[in-house]
């Protein structure tokens, strides 16, 4: 079932970065405590609002059950919406596709 998994847009310098490390981060871990992601049906809005105009980029198809930090959704205060946060790194058999977008 769709909902049973989030989303991440991601670059393949970063995947290949996690497929040596053994998981996946990014730099808002670091700086605010968590990997953004989102549903399915918020990609196009973040690819237009995050990634306009740039190419060779990476969606991540996550599936909640399997990610072993707590997944929490949250209002994004900036456009008011809520999104799914991972808060912690995530582990590498949670991501069961990749897919270039």
């Amino acid at each position: 079932m769709e909902s049973d998994f989030v989303y991440h847009v991601t670059s393949p310098q970063k995947w290949a970065e996690a497929q040596t490390k053994g998981q996946f981060e990014t730099d808002s871990l670091v700086t605010e405590g968590f990997i953004h992601c989102s549903t399915d049906a918020q990609i196009p809005g973040v690819l237009e609002r995050y990634y306009k105009g740039q190419k060779d980029l990476l969606k991540l198809k996550i599936q909640k059950d399997k990610v072993e930090r707590p997944l929490i959704f949250e209002l994004a205060g900036s456009i008011n919406e809520v999104f799914p946060h991972i808060h912690g790194a995530i582990n590498l058999d949670a991501i069961v596709e990749v897919t270039k977008i």
